[in-house]
């Protein structure tokens, strides 16, 4: 293979690193962070923010040269790199932390970004002995396509002001669209549909521009996956339930109240088909995880090789381009995570014993370098919206819940500890991701791999209690669990914890979803996928699959290859938009609720009901119409 050469030649002496470089990148970091939590609380869902960062860079940049002087495109890559280790924080947090709020406690902004902070280093300093393995001997066969776009972006930096427009445009219609529904109320934000003929099955959507964006983001194919588990749940499994329950006259367990006949379909969803969709969930976790076990081998084999070359080579100058973090860096890194968990016994959430506090440090840091290899790995092929950090988590949780089964450690301080471990390993696998994509876009352009380390570095620092503030509030505002905020991740990362330790899960529910799950990979559809879809309410899915349906059009419709990918990119901007303003309205309504201590109760409009879900869903369609014209023109 030919040796690769890089858009900024090894030798020229950039300085790849600026304060500049650094502030523009934490300030969008934490507002792309915080949208990114919100959307997660919603949907349970993340995305990758590092293509439209790479692109606001570029904007900003050119649009301060007066005031701030030229800059390259080192630093722009900076910027990008410092900001998008927001977004794989909120991962992290929104997946595990809602769970302690859920079981009574109430952990401090404080301590819930010591959390993430722990587990962004141990991300970042992981994937320092596998970059040269993953990024530079693997660059012809793993794509890392947000970092590949990303450096594609940079390196056409004379376009970047048009680029740009797209994603502050999307931000735009994104915040007065959600602010139309959340803060004025002129119309629901849910509507449904009864079909006839199947007992209690319903057709659900919220028509919200977050929803369509991610839709548009992960294209027809993983969208149609997720709404056929949906269908599955909504329209099959819900009504067969009604159909062969409704002559009971006792609770079904796990229910304790009320009768099959006597539960609308909202209920049996929450007492039977959110067990089905769990097991679905940690079946497709594990079988990902399975699939990965010969690149983490591979992997970790590579490390040590690459560990041992990497002391016979010290005493040689390597180029800018070839230079790390000193492997001391990992080592010392490491110990000290260790340290503070062992030697703090407030960091866990709760007073933890001495031996509690060795066992789980050391159950974070195995799970976690297990993880970052797995998690890098896989974004490399499919990218970092799609990579199944909550089937990694799933998979840590079990592992340190049957350890803590074993020691007698069943009790809420167990749970509770469980889930701490939990989040710092989720933490880490996703900032490894993330970083990944970085690392990647460095090698393309010519960045030095020890300056974006080190960036990426700061920038778990600087977002680490922004995101968990965000969190914290909106936690406050609008209540885990709840219609607002369901926090489907952390409900199923609970509900995996209380199984193991308390043993009154309904293991018939879930070994059922675990089927499901097998049956996808036996026919040849993605698992995790599919089970995210049985898990979550068709309602959330709905919007996901019209925006994957409205990429595929507009994909169609391109005469050539070179247009297609022009008009995939400006939808993938223009629905990173759409995300960023609908969360960070999400944000500012949950500011508004914690302050006056209430939802905003709009101008006062009531519609008839069913006249209500009309304007809903033509408000909507006119979203949808938009979407599509601006990125067919």
């Amino acid at each position: 293979m030919n040796e690769h050469k890089p858009y900024v030649p090894d030798l020229t002496n950039y300085k790849d690193i600026s304060l500049k470089a650094i502030i523009v990148g934490a300030i969008f970091g934490i507002v792309f962070g915080s949208a990114n939590a919100y959307l997660g609380l919603r949907v349970g869902l993340t995305i990758s923010t590092a293509i439209p960062l790479a692109v606001i860079s570029v904007a900003v940049f050119r649009a301060l040269v007066p005031i701030i002087g030229k800059s390259t495109i080192l630093d722009c890559n900076i910027s990008q790199t410092t900001g998008s280790a927001s977004s794989s924080l909120a991962s992290g947090i929104i997946f595990t932390i809602p769970a302690l709020f859920l079981w009574g406690f109430n952990p401090s902004i404080f301590k819930i970004g010591i959390l993430a902070l722990l587990g962004g280093v141990l991300g970042v300093l992981f994937m320092i002995p596998l970059r040269r393995f993953l990024i530079v001997r693997e660059h012809g066969v793993l794509p890392y396509p947000e970092g590949t776009a990303s450096a594609q972006v940079l390196i056409a930096a004379d376009e970047g002001g048009a680029k740009a427009k797209n994603v502050f445009l999307g931000l735009g219609v994104g915040f007065i669209f959600k602010s139309l529904i959340g803060f004025l109320r002129l119309w629901p934000d849910k509507i449904y549909l009864k079909i006839p003929v199947l007992k209690k099955a319903l057709l659900g959507m919220e028509p919200t521009p977050a929803l369509l964006g991610v839709g548009f983001i992960l294209g027809p194919r993983i969208a149609g996956i997720m709404v056929a588990g949906g269908l599955l749940s909504w329209i099959g499994i819900i009504p067969l339930i009604a159909y062969f329950g409704e002559h009971l006259s006792i609770p079904l367990f796990p229910e304790t109240v009320h009768s099959i006949a006597e539960m609308p379909a909202s209920e049996i969803w929450e007492k039977y088909i959110r067990y089905v969709g769990a097991g679905a969930v940690a079946m497709g976790g594990l079988i990902t995880v399975v699939k990965s076990f010969p690149t983490m081998f591979n992997s970790l084999k590579i490390s040590i090789k690459e560990f041992k070359i990497g002391r016979a080579e010290g005493g040689l100058k390597k180029k800018r381009t070839e230079t790390d973090l000193p492997i001391t860096v990992l080592f010392s890194g490491i110990l000290i995570v260790a340290a503070i968990l062992i030697l703090s016994p407030q960091i866990l959430g709760i007073q933890t014993t001495f031996l509690v506090r060795i066992i789980a440090s050391v159950c974070i840091v195995v799970f976690a370098f297990c993880f970052v290899t797995v998690s890098s790995r896989i974004v490399g092929m499919v990218g970092v919206t799609s990579n199944p950090t909550s089937g990694m988590t799933i998979v840590t949780l079990l592992g340190t819940s049957l350890l803590f089964y074993a020691l007698g450690w069943t009790d809420l301080l167990g749970q509770a500890t469980a889930i701490t471990v939990g989040t710092v390993v989720c933490v880490g696998a996703s900032i490894a991701g993330d970083i990944s994509q970085d690392l990647k876009a460095g090698y393309i352009i010519g960045a030095t791999p020890k300056r974006q380390q080190t960036t990426e570095l700061i920038g778990v620092i600087t977002s680490a209690f922004a995101i968990a503030a965000a969190v914290w509030l909106l936690g406050k505002s609008f209540t885990f669990g709840s219609p607002d905020i369901p926090a489907p991740q952390a409900v199923l990362m609970k509900t995996v914890i209380e199984g193991v330790l308390g043993g009154d899960l309904p293991w018939g529910l879930v070994f059922i979803g675990g089927t499901f799950a097998v049956v996808a990979e036996l026919i040849g559809v993605p698992s995790l996928p599919f089970a995210v879809g049985i898990y979550l309410p068709l309602s959330t899915m709905t919007p996901i699959y019209v925006g994957g349906l409205v990429r595929s059009f507009v994909e169609r419709r391109a005469k050539n290859e070179e247009l297609k990918q022009s008009r995939r990119e400006k939808g993938v901007l223009l629905g990173s938009g759409f995300i960023a303003g609908e969360g960070l309205t999400g944000v500012a309504i949950a500011i508004y609720a914690y302050i006056a201590k209430a939802k905003p109760q709009g101008i006062g409009l009531i519609w008839p009901e069913n006249l209500a879900d009309f304007v809903s869903l033509i408000a909507f369609l006119g979203l949808v119409a938009y979407l599509f014209y601006k990125t067919s023109k």
